[in-house]
């Protein structure tokens, strides 16, 4: 009696803890850079700090995506 090869089973792909770090510090970042050249362009001072936490948030929101996605198969 033969058994049919047995295929692999494929590896799941754990989350990487430098990617949460990266979308975390890239997101302040750019956005904390867009608040600021658009403090300097329209003469506030608001838009900076705006950037900042808009920036984490979504730093943080790609980051609960992207390990929600990888522990779901």
């Amino acid at each position: 009696m033969s058994h049919p090869p047995q295929t692999p089973e494929p590896q799941r792909k754990s989350g990487d803890p430098w990617h949460a770090v990266s979308y975390l510090v890239t997101g302040v970042g750019v956005y904390g850079l867009v608040g600021w050249l658009l403090d300097q362009w329209l003469g506030t001072s608001f838009l900076l700090p705006v950037g900042i936490v808009l920036g984490a948030a979504l730093g943080v929101y790609l980051t609960w995506v992207r390990f929600r996605a990888t522990n779901h198969d």
